[in-house]
């Protein structure tokens, strides 16, 4: 809820913003919200359906998705009409400007008009946005007030001695595994239309073609995904998503060459990336406590892949232009994440202390029947 209300108040200010010194407070007050509300909607959605929370992680990941995909085209649709309306009025007052021979001042007052025409039309659009997150706030407030506090202390208690043996090697691995996830995905996102242009020779339009597939398959799979995790384990999950990955990762690097394969890996590489961040938190909180701080740094280890494996790509691209540097980027994270996961995989279920202590308490009693069963012979 407080964070909401942060992304309102950061909303609310931005049109009325000035100078630049205050816009870059503003938007990183956003973005520290934004990333208060992932850490907070991935704990809450784990405390509020435990081993059940499958199916609910997949959907809260599945609106991210799905605000990820419609967003962009709203955004077009909403300045391609501004745009529309104000190139008519912009060319007349340039064709003036080019008969009276005044083309600064002519140019600097279309920029002019041009920008109270967009702030006008902005305006609204912040106002809206941030009145509904004000709502919804408002909402967990509501929520939180009538939460019972004795419920979620038993619970705490309970779950004290659920930390697995190697729980810090496994929330450090995990960190690393949606370091090279969420990078590999937004890097792929990201270069797609490039890589199309400039690899395979496409068309503006074939090229934004190819980025709504891989951006669609993602989003469609993860509502897929709502109803698979109701009767797949997050294990089993992860496991697909990640054989899907490496396999049109390969395809990609190897034979992007191929209109087919570019097209059918895309899809299917958008496909098996879209489950494996709301399946993995699912799968880790099976064998260890996922607390604030654990779900905070699996969120930081995403956004740190989401900023630099990025930049590091777009550098080695600029310094090899022949080279298919976001596809060898795939493949490599893909690589990692199949290393990965089963050494995870074995951390998670080595038998902690208490596993130990029960099992030699167990063989303790069955040695004892069974020298008591043999007296009882002997006599």
């Amino acid at each position: 809820a407080l964070s909401m209300f942060g992304t309102t108040v950061g909303l609310y200010g931005i049109p009325w913003c000035k100078k630049s010194l205050l816009l870059t407070v503003l938007m990183s007050v956003i973005g520290a919200s934004m990333g208060i509300l992932d850490t907070g909607g991935n704990v809450l959605a784990l405390n509020t359906w435990g081993a059940e929370a499958g199916p609910h992680m997949q959907a809260l990941h599945f609106s991210f998705a799905v605000g990820a995909f419609v967003a962009p085209i709203l955004a077009k649709m909403a300045l391609g009409g501004s745009e529309s309306k104000d190139l008519l009025p912009v060319a007349e007052k340039t064709n003036q400007s080019v008969l009276r021979s005044v083309p600064a001042a002519s140019a600097a007052s279309a920029a002019s008009a041009l920008k109270h025409h967009l702030g006008a039309d902005f305006l609204w659009s912040y106002v809206v946005i941030g009145t509904y997150l004000l709502l919804v706030s408002f909402f967990f407030f509501i929520l939180y007030s009538k939460g019972s506090s004795a419920r979620d202390k038993s619970k705490a208690s309970l779950q004290k001695c659920m930390f697995a043996k190697y729980h810090y090697a496994l929330i450090i691995l995990l960190f690393v595994f949606f370091f090279c996830y969420v990078g590999a995905e937004v890097t792929y996102g990201s270069y797609i239309f490039t890589y199309a242009k400039v690899f395979a020779d496409m068309k503006e339009n074939e090229a934004a073609a190819l980025n709504s597939v891989f951006w669609g398959a993602f989003a469609a799979c993860r509502g897929v995904a709502i109803f698979c995790a109701a009767c797949l384990y997050p294990g089993t999950m992860i496991l697909l998503s990640i054989i899907g990955s490496a396999a049109s990762s390969s395809c990609l690097a190897f034979f992007a060459r191929y209109p087919a394969s570019l097209w059918v890996g895309t899809a299917v590489y958008g496909a098996s990336m879209a489950t494996i961040f709301p399946s993995g938190i699912s799968w880790i909180e099976q064998y260890t406590v996922v607390q604030g701080k654990s779900a905070s740094l699996f969120v930081i280890g995403a956004a740190l892949g989401e900023m630099c494996i990025p930049a590091v790509v777009g550098y080695l691209q600029g310094r090899f232009h022949h080279v298919p540097v976001v596809m060898y980027t795939a493949l490599v994270t893909s690589a990692m994440t199949v290393m990965l996961f089963p050494l995870m995989y074995k951390l998670a279920n080595s038998p902690g202390e208490s596993d130990l202590k029960e099992m030699s308490e167990s063989e303790d009693r069955k040695a004892l029947l069974s020298n008591s069963g043999l007296n009882e012979d002997e006599e």
